[in-house]
C-alpha cells in the first residue's frame, strides 16, 4: 500500500479526515517552499500537494495562475521540483503529491518523469488535462515504480468518466466541487452531495474534495461528505501576502 492509502486508512480507522494543502514549487523561493511544507506538517497535513510550474495551467484560477509566473520567474523547472522532493524527503516522510500539466511530462518523458519521481520520493502525481482514456502508458509506468495517479471528478461528471477514473485512479480521487478554475466561489447543496453519493455507490476509494474551499467553516462542511479536502488558492493567496501560512492550517485541520 502507497503512503497516500495508508495515511487514509489510519484516518478513516480514526473516524478523521484527510487535510491536504497545495503549495506552488519555488514561490517565492524554493527554500520557501521547504520551509512551508515542513511548517503545514507541523500544522498536521496529512498529505502536501506541490505544484509545478506551467505557463498556461488551464485549470488554475488567476491567484495559482500568478503564483507559476512567480515561481517560472526564478527558473522553476519539472526537474527542480524533483529535486525539491529528494531534498524535503531528507528530513520528513509526508506523503507528497505533485500536480503538473501534461506538456512538462511529455517533454521529459513519461517514463524518465515517472521513475525520477518515485526514485525522489514523489508518492502521487496530479495531472488535469491527462483524462484516463489517454494515460495508458502513464498509468502503466506509474504501477511499475509504485506511484499513485489521482484523476479529477468534477459536477459534470457521466456515469461512464465516473467508472473510468474509479478504475484509473489510486491513492484517492479529487472531485472539483465546482465548474470553474481554482479559487472559485464553492457552493455546498444538494447536487454535490448527489454526485459524491453517485461516485461513492461505485467505489471504497477515498475522495478528496477540491477547488473554492477557502475557510474553515468550508472545509469543515466539505469534510462532512468526503474522506479529505484540498486547500490551494487560499493558502497560495497568504503566502503571496507574506502572511503566516501554519496558523491558517491549524484553522483548517480543526475544523474537520
Amino acid at each position: 500500500m502507497s503512503r497516500i492509502g495508508h495515511i487514509f486508512n489510519q484516518l478513516r480507522k480514526a473516524g478523521k479526515k484527510a487535510f491536504i494543502p497545495y503549495i506552488m514549487s519555488g514561490d517565492p523561493s524554493l527554500e520557501h517552499t521547504k520551509k512551508f511544507v515542513a511548517e503545514l506538517e507541523e500544522a498536521g497535513a496529512d498529505i502536501i500537494e506541490l505544484g509545478v510550474p506551467f505557463s498556461d495551467p488551464l485549470a488554475d484560477g488567476p491567484t495559482i495562475q500568478r503564483a507559476s509566473e512567480r515561481a517560472l520567474a526564478q527558473g522553476v523547472t519539472l526537474r527542480k521540483c524533483l529535486t525539491l522532493v529528494s531534498e524535503i524527503r531528507q528530513t520528513s516522510q509526508v506523503p507528497l503529491i505533485l500536480m503538473t500539466y501534461f506538456n512538462p511530462v511529455f517533454k521529459y518523458g513519461i517514463g524518465a518523469f515517472i521513475k525520477e519521481a518515485s526514485d525522489a520520493g514523489v508518492d502521487g502525481v496530479i495531472v488535469p488535462d491527462l483524462i484516463p482514456d489517454e494515460a495508458d502508458d502513464f498509468i502503466r509506468s506509474a504501477r511499475q515504480h509504485g506511484l499513485d495517479t489521482i484523476f479529477l471528478l468534477a459536477p459534470t461528471s457521466t456515469g461512464d468518466r465516473i467508472g473510468k477514473v474509479v478504475k484509473a485512479a489510486t491513492g484517492f480521487i479529487y472531485y472539483v466541487s465546482i465548474t470553474g478554475t481554482t479559487g472559485s466561489k464553492l457552493s455546498i447543496g444538494d447536487p454535490m452531495k448527489d454526485m459524491l453519493t453517485l461516485i461513492k455507490n461505485s467505489t471504497h476509494k477515498p475522495i478528496a474534495i477540491g477547488f473554492g474551499i477557502s475557510t474553515p467553516e468550508e472545509a469543515a462542511a466539505a469534510a462532512q461528505m468526503a474522506d479529505g479536502i484540498i486547500i490551494g488558492s487560499a493558502i497560495v493567496r497568504l503566502i503571496a501576502e507574506g502572511k503566516d501560512i501554519k496558523d491558517f492550517a491549524k484553522k483548517i485541520k480543526e475544523a474537520i
